[in-house]
């Protein structure tokens, strides 16, 4: 379901298979994201497909909205090709099915342009505004001689991306 708070609608790419934001993944969470300040946040309501224990989200979905927002995070104020290298997540609160949630990303460290690493941070918040989980993710920067990994249509893909993120 897409819903869309506050802030202001990033473009996303059509036609891909990623789980959490492509928009031909059938089973995916489709999910669509936002600028808010200094933040990237995503705004998703879960339902029974994403259940573990009975009415509750299950860690891995929720690992993977922390491992989306942070990506759409860098995505957005880097616009550079990289690849998740750790994550580590703790659970506070239970996440419930079928109840409004924000997961919101923001940039840690990444000051130092010569570096090949990136951290981020990011928090699950359920509708009342409580924190139900946090993450925190480092990220390792694509050097040119790795991007021949990267499918040459994923990288016109990407370089768009980046330029429609440019004219915002």
């Amino acid at each position: 379901m897409r819903m869309i708070r506050e802030g202001i609608e990033l473009p996303k790419l059509e036609g891909h298979y990623c789980f959490g934001c492509g928009t031909e993944n059938p089973r995916g969470l489709n999910l669509y994201f936002y600028r808010s300040g200094d933040a990237i946040c995503a705004d998703v309501t879960l339902d029974k497909h994403h259940e573990g224990w009975a009415n509750m989200v299950h860690g891995g979905i929720i690992s993977t909205l922390f491992d989306e927002v942070m990506s759409w995070t860098i995505l957005y104020f880097k616009r550079i090709f990289f690849v998740t290298r750790k994550m580590e997540v703790r659970y506070i609160k239970p996440a419930l099915i079928g109840v409004p949630l924000t997961v919101r990303g923001v940039i840690t460290d990444a000051d130092d342009p010569a570096s090949s690493k990136i951290t981020a941070r990011a928090e699950m918040l359920g509708r009342d505004g409580s924190l139900l989980a946090r993450a925190t993710g480092e990220f390792f920067v694509l050097p040119p001689e790795k991007l021949s990994l990267v499918p040459e249509d994923q990288k016109r893909d990407m370089s768009l991306l980046f330029k429609r993120l440019d004219s915002q």
